[in-house]
């Protein structure tokens, strides 16, 4: 059944729809299978995602028709289609009125990922205009509290050096806890990797006593604060609040240094939301984990990251994983900074739309992903700023001294990067960014080459 007419009008200005602020707009790259129209295609899938079905119903009546989302734009050549989707159409909290990203989800990416006459389609970017900014919790802890709690300016209080404890699994609850210490002698933040949580080898209750005694003494030995993003991830809202409330319990006074991790992607909306109404003085700390089986590049349905992203912040993620931006180990290209200014700045245009968030908190983008001191430096020319929270794991616990001499590594390379120095003269004055050199010395020789002469290192 062609759906056009009613699910589609070209004549809609872009502009004019911004300026009415009454609809969230999305842009898509879709192709229909072969043997259908483009234009019906894309009128199916607005169907689809709003009040449509594949056949005309006797219960269909005007006010049905006003809060159809419509198709405004399409590019048949470049596979662009975008469609306007009334802000009434989206699900509502019975509780407080407010607006939620599951419903976008089941409206914007629902249904019409599994048409019969869509070969694919992917959310590349989407606007939400300024009444539906003020209907989401955006974040209610932000990298200012965390640059507080260390003694930091609260504006531009710069890099937050962080690891996760290594090997990912495999720990028991004292050796956990002694490494976690021997990082905090020279770094700040500390997280648990995402599958670690309650193991029956190391079990939470066990395992979190030890770790807030290990941040007391590492505090007192060296005078600085120390911070920690515990894993409340798990299936059962109730079941997270426990885990919550317990870590609270064990760290006691220093509760505000605690940030709480969920595996916001696998675990979906409602955890984030848990967590962040829940616990609204902690640090939401956004793992993505597994996001890649429908952001990656080479998935041609579902979303980006980019999209990922900023739908974090609207749902009140303190901080989110971006990825490094083709600097680390995992998928990810320079012009991927544009994921972390989505979520960092006030006001940034996308690759569709311009986004201004009225004052909304920020999200913190978080590095990681096989970083280290050698690394950073071009991380930070690309990315043009400091102010994120990087966990290397590797980069910590493989450094050739200590997990401390790491951690100071990675700070020393922030500091270098501010200083606009060169790296390798840079590391004759700094002892634990030079033997960084030597930690990593694969990265070292590409990224670097003739360092060993000018270090005076031999093989």
């Amino acid at each position: 059944m062609d759906q056009s007419a009613r699910y589609a009008d070209l004549s809609l200005k872009e502009q004019d729809l911004i300026k009415g602020g009454k609809h969230i707009l999305v842009a898509y790259k879709m192709k229909p299978k072969s043997g259908y129209d483009y234009l019906g295609a894309a009128a199916h899938f607005a169907a689809e995602s709003s009040t449509g079905t594949n056949v005309e119903v006797s219960t269909t009546d005007e006010f049905t028709k006003g809060v159809d989302a419509l198709v405004y734009l399409i590019d048949e050549s470049t596979e662009e289609m975008r469609i306007a989707y009334p802000l009434e159409l989206f699900d509502r909290n019975i509780t407080d009125g407010r607006m939620m990203i599951v419903s976008f989800l089941t409206l914007a990416i629902g249904n019409n990922q599994g048409m019969g006459d869509i070969e694919h389609a992917k959310m590349y970017d989407f606007y939400v205009p300024p009444r539906a900014v003020q209907l989401f919790d955006g974040p209610s802890v932000d990298i200012s509290d965390l640059w507080r709690i260390l003694g930091r300016p609260i504006v531009n209080g710069g890099y937050i050096s962080g690891t996760i404890i290594k090997p990912k699994l495999g720990l028991r609850p004292e050796p956990f806890a002694h490494a976690a210490y021997q990082f905090w002698l020279g770094g700040d933040f500390i997280k648990n990797d995402e599958p670690q949580g309650n193991q029956v080898f190391a079990p939470l209750k066990k395992v979190i006593p030890l770790v807030a005694d290990a941040m007391k003494r590492a505090q007192d030995e060296t005078g600085e604060a120390k911070l920690f993003s515990a894993n409340i991830t798990a299936d059962d809202h109730y079941e997270m609040i426990a885990r919550g409330e317990f870590i609270l319990e064990q760290f006691g006074e220093f509760a505000d240094h605690v940030a709480f991790l969920v595996d916001g992607y696998v675990g979906g909306p409602g955890m984030v939301t848990t967590a962040r109404r829940y616990f609204p003085k902690q640090y939401l700390h956004y793992h993505r984990a597994g996001h890649g089986a429908v952001t990656s590049p080479s998935a041609k349905r579902g979303y980006t990251a980019y999209v990922l992203a900023k739908m974090s912040r609207l749902q009140g993620a303190s901080g989110i994983h971006v990825g490094t931006m083709g600097y680390g180990k995992m998928e990810g290209e320079k012009d991927d900074r544009a994921i972390a200014y989505i979520i960092e700045r006030d006001s940034y245009t996308g690759p569709a739309y311009h986004q201004e968030w009225h004052g909304m908190k920020p999200t913190t983008p978080i590095i990681s992903g096989g970083m280290n001191a050698l690394r950073l430096p071009g991380f930070f020319q690309n990315l043009g700023h400091g102010n994120v929270i990087n966990t290397a794991g590797g980069g910590s616990y493989g450094h050739i001294d200590s997990p401390a001499a790491g951690a100071i590594s990675l700070r020393q390379s922030y500091e270098c990067w501010k200083a606009g120095a060169d790296p390798v003269e840079w590391a004759k004055e700094h002892r634990e960014f030079a033997r960084a050199f030597e930690s990593f010395p694969g990265d070292a020789d590409k990224l670097y080459p003739g360092w060993r002469e000018k270090l005076g290192v031999h093989k």
